[in-house]
């Protein structure tokens, strides 16, 4: 989803564009997959959820390599919304299947098991692209990325179990619609929708922007070495699991509040004109983000017990908003202040994310989930 993140400075020459006009090969790729995903996750609840996940990742590998034909920006930014368009058959009905084949008492670190996932899936798409630019045309990072696409399904169908509590629900999009208006009247449940969606801002808008700010004077990157900043996203693969364990011990709101500060400290680290200090900025900034999203998407779960695919369509709609707007939005910021201005709408941000914690969820265990969505 993020390949393109740290070509966007090469993009700029490339294509002569501005900044927020190369953020669009993220943003369409985002609102591809935000409107997407309430159609997808109609289908996963009635066809199932291998089915949905297996057909999604390989006509994403084609389209994938399709977006390597591209000569124009406008060509490369339509290929991504394509792409954008097929990943909810992936990511919202993986997070439906957790929901139904993991007990409460574990869904904390089943959850996070998940995220750890897509935090490496987030890295290597940054790396990996990165570090092909360096030494080839951008063209051949997708001709990388649909081969890793066909390779991963490969395993998804040998090593997926096909769904042991799944329940067949009648292709309606009259009945899914109706589902969704009971979610968005349900004020915990968009209260989740729009914590997904400010989370993924600051994150999609800290790494976008900070490579402009590695790009230029004084650090001026290179674009290998701005992929190798992504290594940051590692960390994920600790503080994730170590955040799971933390839930399931505080609760989702103790422990996104945890994050939250956290987070925050580390974009404010970032403001030391360092490389090496922005570096640990984004590490401290990136895993707290990364256990916030664990929770949201977990108490999601936990409120939902019924068309959890669709409601889980919905939030990706929301998360995936937040996350294209977050890699245009900040331009405003950008341009007038710098890194420093875009810091501090992000800090602004991620209160807004500690209101919405604070206010909108009940203080409560995953041991103790209980209440359900009428769907």
């Amino acid at each position: 989803m993020y390949a393109t993140q740290p070509l966007l400075p090469e993009f700029r020459h490339i294509f002569g564009a501005s900044e927020a006009a190369v953020g669009l090969t993220v943003t369409a790729t985002s609102f591809g997959c935000a409107a997407a995903a309430p159609l997808v996750g109609s289908l996963a609840d009635s066809i199932g959820r291998k089915r949905v996940i297996v057909a999604a990742i390989v006509i994403l590998a084609l389209v994938t390599y399709a977006a390597a034909t591209a000569t124009t920006l406008p060509a490369l930014i339509a290929w991504r919304a394509a792409q954008g368009a097929l990943m909810p058959g992936v990511f919202a009905v993986t997070l439906a299947y957790i929901a139904e084949e993991f007990p409460a008492s574990v869904a904390g670190s089943a959850v996070a098991a998940y995220v750890t996932g897509n935090v490496l899936g987030g890295f290597l798409g940054r790396y990996i692209s990165a570090n092909v630019a360096a030494h080839a045309p951008w063209q051949v990072v997708f001709l990388v990325l649909g081969t890793l696409n066909l390779v991963g399904v490969s395993y998804v169908i040998v090593a997926l179990p096909r769904s042991q509590h799944f329940v067949r629900s009648p292709l309606s999009f009259a009945a899914s619609g109706r589902a969704m208006l009971g979610f968005l009247r349900d004020p915990q449940v968009v209260t989740t929708y729009l914590m997904g969606g400010t989370v993924l801002f600051t994150l999609v808008a800290a790494f976008t922007f900070v490579t402009f700010h590695l790009a230029d004077a004084p650090f001026r990157l290179s674009t290998a070495a701005i992929g190798n900043v992504f290594i940051v996203y590692l960390l994920g693969l600790i503080s994730t699991p170590l955040g799971g364990r933390m839930i399931d011990r505080l609760g989702n709101r103790g422990a996104t509040l945890v994050a939250l500060t956290a987070s925050v400290a580390g974009l404010l680290l970032t403001l030391i004109p360092s490389v090496p200090a922005i570096v640990i900025g984004l590490a401290v900034m990136s895993s707290g983000v990364f256990v916030m999203q664990t929770s949201s998407q977990g108490y999601l779960g936990q409120i939902v017990h019924e068309n959890r695919s669709t409601a889980s369509a919905v939030y990706f709609t929301f998360y995936y908003v937040g996350g294209g707007l977050g890699a245009v939005v900040p331009a405003w910021a950008w341009t007038h202040g710098g890194w420093s201005a875009t810091v501090a709408l992000i800090v602004a941000l991620q209160a807004a994310v500690g209101a919405l914690a604070v206010f909108g969820w009940r203080a409560r265990s995953t041991r103790n989930a209980t209440s359900s969505v009428p769907g």
